[in-house]
């Protein structure tokens, strides 16, 4: 039986491919329903694996709704439309893009990354990522340093997380860079605003941390599977026991680790989008300026205050300091922050 299916120019670039279930092919797999059958419509049928991706990424439409898991279930009647983006240059270009430089020579590049900004091109951010603003203001010799997609990034800050990174200009120094990374010989501290106050004031969260199997795009405490992570952390100030400012040094690297650390503590960061996901009862302790500044805050409230190494070259030690930024101080000074530096030896 012949598939209803179409294919048309999407106008904001790529293609867009429809397609209309019939009975005989309800109860399958979305993902796998729609790559049988892109090639009916299209020069040739798309892999499993790409329509997979593409589901993730928010491409495949029902209506209204946007599909997001490939395991869901098609039903007689539903028509899908699977935007197909339009090719990318395998390699980055250089953009002009907004970021503080602190620290910059022949090797390496520390900067100030704002929230908002995106650190490499990925599905769904293909420019305007902070490795097209380093290309065009290091030139094309940045180029294919650890790797296409990202080069000169040694390590990585979440999109709305702010604060200091550093990049490697050669290859030597991303090598060096990497491997300090890895054996944790790199000085890292965050400023962060969370629900409730930690008890005790001072201590270490602990606990594997891998994907999370229930919602791909979150990570989360696990028994298996996952890699060990450490955070220490100190509160520097209580607000009336319904929030805290905290400091934190990571012993270890994972991925949204202070955000997962805290959330699993039962304090979630302020704002945090993907593990915040309902108002807290702390919220009530607060005072009605401090609570509509919090509940409003439209960011996880984080930001890398402090990073020190080791300068691959000179074997100078480098140490740099942030301020926190101004929504964060905003936040701070609505809950009655007094004090928003961290100790030297946080």
């Amino acid at each position: 039986m012949t598939h209803p299916t179409s294919i048309v120019t999407s106008p904001s670039g790529g293609t867009d491919l429809t397609f209309t279930v019939l009975p005989d092919h309800a109860g399958e797999r979305v993902d796998r329903y729609v790559s049988a059958q892109s090639g009916l419509v299209s020069a040739g049928a798309l892999s499993r694996s790409r329509v997979k991706g593409l589901i993730e990424t928010g491409h495949l439409r029902c209506g209204d709704k946007i599909v997001t898991e490939p395991a869901e279930t098609v039903r007689a009647g539903m028509e899908l439309v699977l935007h197909i983006p339009a090719a990318t240059p395998a390699v980055p270009q250089g953009e002009d893009v907004a970021f503080d430089i602190f620290y910059e020579d022949d090797d390496l590049i520390v900067l100030n990354k704002p929230a908002g900004l995106v650190v490499h091109p990925a599905p769904g951010n293909e420019t305007g990522t902070l490795v097209n603003g380093l290309i065009a203001h290091c030139g094309d010799s940045l180029k294919g340093i650890g790797g296409e997609r990202r080069p000169g990034i040694v390590h990585r800050l979440d999109k709305d997380t702010s604060g200091l990174m550093v990049a490697a200009k050669t290859e030597k120094a991303h090598l060096a860079l990497s491997e300090d990374f890895a054996a944790r010989k790199i000085d890292r501290a965050y400023l962060a605003f969370c629900w409730g106050c930690p008890n005790p004031a001072e201590g270490d969260y602990e606990g594997d941390i891998g994907r999370d199997k229930r919602d791909r795009k979150r990570m989360a405490i696990t028994t298996h599977g996952g890699k060990w992570a450490l955070t220490h952390y100190r509160t520097l100030q209580a607000f009336d026991m319904g929030a805290a400012l905290v400091t934190c040094k990571l012993a270890t690297g994972r991925t949204h680790q202070i955000r997962v650390h805290f959330s699993a503590n039962g304090h979630p960061l302020i704002g945090d989008p993907v593990y915040l996901r309902r108002i807290p009862g702390a919220a009530k302790l607060l005072t009605a300026e401090g609570k509509a500044a919090a509940l409003d805050f439209p960011r996880q409230a984080l930001h890398a205050t402090r990073l020190g190494f080791t300068h691959p070259r000179t074997g100078e030690v480098l140490l740099f300091e942030a301020p926190m930024p101004e929504d964060m101080q905003a936040l701070g000074r609505a809950l009655g922050m007094t004090s928003p530096k961290p100790e030297r030896n946080a």
